[in-house]
């Protein structure tokens, strides 16, 4: 098991390195509520963050750095998958999953976002319940919430093998830890959190389903194949789990790729179980599939290594690069920022504390970023003019307008003065605003938002 955990880590690493120079936008936003809370701020209290605390909690261990770094440590994550997906279904699920997790669409695989770090307590908590630890699986199931509230589905598989009240207290056990941060950690992780899945972009939701998982198939053809080849071994709870991972991909009607790494999980465990049942011509005509994603995503990721970052997707990186770049050369120490639209790349690389309770714009507009490019009505009644007020309190060193250059009615002016703030750099997609003048009100250490 050594032997192949050491040729998987070596495998994600290497594909992995490919996107040391990258910050995707999914990994970005967890990364920046670390980088608050090394500048000593809370998350909830001091800034509003609708993830889960152990999402960002997760990128303190390596200082929330970017660059190689960042991609070390989710190379080893990947890999301790790896080994929970070996446990569960031995040697072929752990390379299906390795292989998974690196060669697929780049933001969601190479970031280290809530549905790609809910992997590891999902495998964990089905193999402690498999093999008859209760306690330890309504435990995992605990970390699991504590990272992404689908955490809820998990505790729902693990009690497929394991319906006794220690799995429930193992899973109570942790509950405490979301009492900690009070009424705004409810309001927006779970309250924020239901009105986002409440209120989906997609028109045909029906037909989004169809082509996002017929085109998921496609790429896991060899996982989905061998599980199904040998579906006369498939019991009732794993049936149910197939369908519990199902329902959890159908959350919030968006069918996002990063979403279908809950369905990843049983679908490895299974087809690695089958593989090691079916005949030899069988197993390598499925393996042979895994030539789709890697034959798809491979040459992306050669371009990259070869220095080749011109394409479509990286255009708005490169434009937070350059902002973030003016800002490390003129910012002092105690500079403070604000990024208005949804742009944590620009945070996580200035790395500046934050000059206002907000990461960025969506709480404030009530208008979510999957549509805020090309929508103008907010969504009514979310207490998004409260949090405006508030916001007046505040008077950061430096703001970037990081949505208005897209769609003007969003721009930040529009919801905040910027009497005393001066133009300072222009780019195709965001506006950086220096203050000169400041205001005669010191901006408190320690901020509070208001419901």
């Amino acid at each position: 098991m050594s032997r192949q955990l050491s040729l998987i880590f070596l495998l994600v690493f290497a594909v992995r390195l490919t996107n040391f120079r990258i910050l995707w936008i999914e990994e970005a936003y967890p990364m920046t509520a670390a980088i608050q809370m090394l500048h000593g701020r809370l998350p909830y209290l001091d800034f509003w963050f609708d993830k889960p605390p152990l999402s960002a909690v997760f990128y303190l261990l390596w200082g929330a750095l970017p660059g190689w770094l960042l991609r070390f440590a989710g190379s080893v994550y990947v890999t301790g998958c790896a080994a929970l997906a070996y446990q569960l279904g031995g040697r072929y699920a752990a390379w299906l999953l390795a292989v998974y997790l690196s060669f697929g669409i780049p933001s969601a695989v190479m970031a280290l976002a809530p549905d790609l770090l809910l992997v590891a307590p999902h495998l964990a908590a089905i193999w402690l319940a498999q093999t008859g630890r209760p306690w330890l699986a309504g435990l995992s199931c605990g970390l699991a919430l504590l990272i992404h509230t689908k955490g809820v589905f998990v505790l729902l598989a693990a009690l497929l093998w394991s319906p006794n009240w220690r799995t429930l207290a193992g899973f109570a056990a942790l509950l405490p830890i979301h009492a900690v941060f009070g009424a705004a950690y409810w309001q927006q992780v779970w309250w924020w959190g239901n009105v986002y899945s409440s209120h989906t972009f997609v028109t045909k939701p029906v037909l989004e389903f169809v082509r996002r998982t017929g085109n998921w198939i496609g790429f896991q053809s060899a996982a989905v194949l061998a599980t199904f080849l040998d579906y006369r071994r498939l019991d009732w709870r794993n049936w149910a789990w197939l369908a519990i991972a199902l329902v959890s991909v159908c959350t919030g009607l968006r069918f996002f790729p990063r979403y279908y790494f809950f369905l990843l999980v049983p679908i490895v465990v299974l087809a690695g179980r089958s593989l090691e049942q079916l005949p030899k011509a069988w197993r390598i005509a499925s393996l042979a599939l895994l030539l789709i994603p890697i034959l798809r995503f491979a040459p992306r990721d050669i371009q990259l290594a070869r220095g080749d970052e011109h394409w479509g997707d990286l255009a708005l990186f490169h434009d937070s690069q350059e902002i973030a770049q003016v800002i490390r050369d003129r910012a002092k120490p105690e500079d403070t920022l604000f990024v208005w639209g949804y742009r944590p790349d620009i945070d996580a690389l200035s790395r500046l504390k934050g000059g206002t309770p907000f990461l960025e714009s969506q709480p404030l507009t009530c208008i979510f970023a999957d549509r805020h490019l090309r929508e103008f009505k907010p969504m009514q009644n979310l207490g998004c003019e409260a949090r405006v007020r508030e916001l007046d309190r505040y008077q950061p060193t430096w703001i970037v307008d990081g949505l208005g250059p897209s769609n003007p009615r969003f721009r930040v002016e529009s919801y905040y003065s910027l009497r005393g703030y001066e133009l300072s750099t222009r780019t195709p997609s965001a506006y950086l605003y220096h203050l000169v003048i400041p205001r005669d009100q010191q901006l408190d250490a320690a901020v509070r938002i208001s419901p």
